[in-house]
């Protein structure tokens, strides 16, 4: 009569992990997530800092130049590309419900900072103000009005962090969260024993204590 083995037959990879084609997926998703949203915050926040409207006011019977950088036009694309960098990490340390929020602010965060953007590229406000602090005259306008790239640029990097969030959305429960594994590694693990020296064992104290010695004393 033969024995029947109860050793379970070994399982393909992909079939245990219910299969092999989501995980590549997901690492592309992931890194590409990684590479839009950072460099589209990187884009917002450094495009912002340019000269984004010129112009002339008029001083004294003469004209002075004026200009204004994206952040005296409108502080919304900076504030949201600093806020997408969070949503950003922070999609990594929630699971489930929370990362789909998350995924979320960071789209929201994208859009409005190319709204804000588009919307800035032909504003005048900031000028307006610059001459009329300049000249003194609180009615005062500018003259010959021009503006640069770098605001359809600034939304260019915005429109990068939306794709970001949006594949955040999309695949985002398909990622890695931080867990045990970016725990520090000194750390010592629930449920393992700290192995004993040999000054721990009750013999050693014994034989300590019989030649005289205090073992409780450090060195």
């Amino acid at each position: 009569m033969g024995y029947v083995s109860a050793v379970p037959v070994p399982q393909p990879r992909a079939a245990r992990a219910g299969g092999g084609a989501a995980a590549p997926g997901g690492r592309r998703s992931l890194a590409a997530a990684l590479l839009l949203g950072a460099l589209g915050a990187t884009v917002v926040l450094l495009s912002s800092g340019q000269i984004w409207a010129q112009g002339t006011a008029s001083v004294g019977g003469g004209t002075v130049p004026v200009e204004a950088d994206g952040g005296a036009v409108t502080g919304v694309p900076t504030a949201l590309a600093i806020v997408g960098l969070a949503a950003l990490v922070a999609v990594f340390a929630v699971r489930r419900t929370g990362r789909t929020l998350v995924a979320g602010l960071l789209a929201l965060s994208g859009a409005g900072a190319a709204a804000a953007a588009f919307l800035g590229a032909s504003d005048s406000g900031a000028l307006d103000a610059e001459a009329a602090r300049i000249s003194g005259d609180t009615s005062a306008t500018v003259a010959h009005l021009t503006h640069s790239a770098w605001p359809y640029i600034t939304a260019g990097g915005a429109l990068l962090i939306l794709v970001a969030g949006l594949l955040a959305l999309r695949f985002g429960t398909s990622w890695p969260a931080m867990g045990g594994r970016y725990e520090r590694a000194g750390a010592p693990r629930a449920g393992r024993p700290t192995p004993r020296t040999a000054a721990d064992r009750p013999e050693d104290l014994w034989k300590a204590l019989d030649r005289g010695e205090d073992p409780t004393r450090e060195d």
